[in-house]
């Protein structure tokens, strides 16, 4: 065959070869292409359920959280009422059924009545989870806590307002910066953060997903987006019991708030509207309606208690649910409502 032919022949059969790679090395291209983009587009799916799950979780959490402040903080009317009333019991330990309820000081239940009155006042704005936060630590324990001293060594609890609000927020960030500590928005960190927020939910374990993209490497996008897709749905599937357990918490604690407010309307009624100042003069049906309302006191006192997280002693794992905790304290509650029906 002539030089020139052969060449030729080589030439077209290089080109041919050359093609056909080319069109394999796209074909390739594609599929990682499209295997990328699958992987990102499932992660962002998972991303969106975890935003999701953690919404609703939070919101149903600040629900409680909010509910047992406001239960608290009615504490005070009950006590100035309750102080008001001669030889009236004794109701530093209460029992009912052989369920005991809380041991505790009329001192104790008015500090927690202030420390919730101060709460409620800068949960307004907020962000979500506080309330939530709360509930998860033991609203009694964060309400307590909101009794410390501002800066202007003034009590936060004589203060009100925004006044209050701030000043309970620069305790909780350490103190003013001008004394050193964190301030205000420290203080707010803190509540909407790893100490009562969110953090305190979930755990020390904090997943970089929200608008993060994968390995630009379609195996190991696939590999990363597996890995995510686990994680998720373990942090979900925390979530979605939390939930159902603070849902649990609340109806029960309602309920128990249902009846206690009944029997303090009578109990207001005999002392700040008749003037009924001596439980000596009272009848046996009339005692009853005191003891009851300090009965339920002291179980909703014990139920803000709870706390409806068990926070992880290492940073890097996940939180439980307080389960134990939880069907306990709405057993106990069961107890002595039906005893009080009997």
């Amino acid at each position: 065959m002539p030089l020139p032919l052969i060449i030729g022949a080589a030439a077209a059969a290089a080109a041919a070869a050359g093609v056909g790679s080319g069109i394999h090395g796209a074909v390739k291209m594609k599929e990682a292409s499209d295997t990328s983009k699958a992987a990102q587009a499932r992660n962002d799916s998972n991303v969106k359920k975890l935003e999701s799950t953690n919404k609703s979780t939070m919101n149903q959490m600040d629900e409680v959280g909010k509910c047992e402040m406001e239960i608290l903080a009615s504490f005070k009317k009950f006590m100035d009422t309750f102080e008001k009333i001669k030889n009236r019991p004794d109701i530093a330990e209460i029992s009912k059924d052989k369920v005991t309820l809380s041991n505790f000081t009329p001192e104790e239940v008015k500090n927690a009545a202030v420390g919730a009155s101060v709460l409620i006042g800068g949960m307004g704005g907020a962000a979500l989870g506080t309330a939530g936060g709360f509930a998860a630590a033991g609203a009694t324990t964060a309400a307590v806590m909101a009794l410390g001293t501002a800066s202007t060594g003034t009590a936060i609890a004589s203060l009100s307002g925004a006044a209050a609000t701030n000043a309970t927020l620069a305790a909780l960030g350490g103190g003013a910066l001008a004394a050193g500590g964190g301030g205000v928005a420290l203080g707010t960190a803190v509540l909407g953060g790893a100490t009562l927020g969110v953090g305190l939910l979930v755990g020390g374990i904090i997943f970089n997903l929200t608008g993060s993209s994968l390995s630009e490497k379609a195996d190991e996008a696939w590999r990363m987006a597996n890995e995510n897709e686990k994680k998720i749905n373990g942090i979900c599937s925390y979530l979605e019991k939390l939930k159902s357990s603070a849902e649990k918490f609340l109806s029960q604690l309602k309920k128990v708030s249902e009846v206690y407010d009944s029997n303090f309307k009578k109990l207001d009624y005999f002392v700040n509207v008749i003037n009924r100042d001596d439980y000596n003069d009272y009848a046996p049906g009339e005692k009853l309606i005191v003891k009851n309302t300090c009965t339920l006191v002291a179980l909703l006192y014990k139920m803000c208690k709870v706390e409806l997280v068990k926070k992880s002693a290492n940073e890097n794992e996940q939180n439980s649910v307080n389960s134990e905790a939880i069907v306990s304290s709405i057993n106990d509650a069961e107890k002595v409502l039906d005893s009080m029906v009997a």
